[in-house]
């Protein structure tokens, strides 16, 4: 216990040390107002019918930008596919999701199912950043040819030495263990829908829409868009059982993924992994990284509206316990890492104690506790909380908190 404490301690400092200018302090944390989660809201229906679109409009308004109306026809075709993958343990199925045209733009997913599944398979949904061949070393996953970050500067752009990072990613999706739990895992790269860097919102979907500077559409928009058409394919997928989706995103991708569960209320259960400033950690906090920093280095993750908050979180009419709010009634996980103090673990443990009200309101258990629970002791109500030893990554321990708390909520 002691050597944990000191090497927390010494990865703290060296934290701070690395991104001097920034709080790491608790003492120092700005004293704070939240904003009114029910507002009056006293009854299912008025949460429901009033506050909560309320809320859903005020994060459009302010943060996260509108999603662009336009009728865009999904079109999907499955261009592999092994009942015997992965050693005989797997369905392995890879579909090109097009946005429209059959020669246009479009996301390839990747979809494992357990191959002894009888009957429809309830799934972990989730983005990846470096292409599915990185989710896994199977070598028949297909590389992917869009945009990748951080390949420009070391020149990466050919076939061969992307195909080099096959499995590099392998330990934050943990293939066999989801598969040997009964679920199955579909996972797109999030470069297919929006390459993240900021042009002028000029390609990735963002280049289906006349004009998404009209409506401030951002990038974290752009990826929570891209999940729910993943959602439009599964529903057609007769191996799938489509109403038991849990959407998992880590980081900037677990932004998205509170968005896209925010506002498509498909999924089933969502889950946050370490999405800090701009996901579930409170803005008001200003504790590691803060509203003015992500939108200095991050210009396209969220609407021009929301600069107008940097060092300035307090005039904000929200705060991230209200997107969390968003997912009520339906199950939600938040998990942290001591040793990534940049997402401000106590600040996304406090967002989502925050929410708990919402969740009381429509006949939900929130957290049964407002202490920060100790290092590996998840806390498991109609919402999750566990903070992990180690650092800003998503492990096995992190997986089988989320499976065990699927398979309270998805009984079968």
């Amino acid at each position: 216990m002691y050597r944990l404490l000191i090497a927390t301690l010494v990865s703290a400092a060296l934290l701070a040390a690395q991104r001097p200018g920034f709080n790491y302090d608790e003492s120092k944390v700005p004293a704070y107002e939240l904003p009114d989660l029910l507002d009056g809201a006293a009854t299912p229906e008025q949460w429901g019918e009033q506050r909560r679109p309320e809320i859903l409009g005020l994060f459009e308004d302010h943060m996260f930008g509108r999603t662009p109306r336009a009728d865009i026809r999904l079109a999907s075709r499955v261009y592999e596919q092994d009942a015997g993958a992965l050693g005989g343990k797997a369905l392995r199925r890879q579909v090109r999701i097009f946005f429209g045209p059959e020669n246009g733009l479009a996301m390839d997913m990747l979809l494992y199912l357990p191959a002894e599944a009888e009957g429809p398979t309830p799934v972990f949904l989730g983005l990846n950043f470096g292409g599915n061949h990185t989710v896994h070393g199977d070598p028949a996953i297909r590389v992917t040819g869009s945009w990748v970050r951080n390949n420009e500067s070391r020149g990466i752009d050919d076939h061969r030495a992307r195909a080099e990072n096959r499995g590099a990613s392998a330990s934050r999706w943990q293939v066999e263990e989801i598969l040997g739990r009964g679920y199955g895992l579909a996972t797109i790269y999030y470069g297919d829908i929006d390459p993240d860097f900021d042009d002028g919102f000029k390609n990735g979907v963002h280049a289906l829409f006349p004009d998404p500077r009209k409506t401030d559409w951002s990038s974290v928009g752009a990826w929570a868009w891209g999940l729910s058409r993943a959602v439009d394919y599964l529903e057609t997928d007769g191996l799938v059982d489509a109403s038991r989706v849990a959407l998992l995103g880590h980081s900037r991708l677990g932004k998205a993924a509170l968005w896209a569960g925010a506002q498509d209320e498909r999924f089933a259960l969502v889950i946050s992994n370490d999405s800090g400033c701009g996901g579930a950690a409170l803005s008001r906090r200003a504790f590691g990284e803060t509203v003015k920093r992500i939108n200095t280095s991050f210009p396209h993750w969220f609407s021009d509206k929301f600069t107008e908050y940097n060092d300035n979180e307090s005039a904000l009419p929200v705060d991230q316990h209200m997107l969390l709010a968003l997912v009520a009634p339906r199950p939600l996980y938040v998990a942290s890492a001591v040793e990534d103090e940049w997402a401000d673990p106590r600040g996304e443990f406090l967002s989502l104690v925050h929410a708990g009200p919402a969740y009381e309101l429509l006949g939900k258990r929130p957290l049964p506790t407002d202490e920060h629970p100790p290092i590996g002791r998840p806390l498991h109500a109609d919402v999750g909380y566990h903070i992990r030893a180690g650092k800003h990554d998503v492990t096995l321990e992190d997986w089988r908190n989320y499976l065990d708390f699927a398979d309270k909520h998805f009984a079968r």
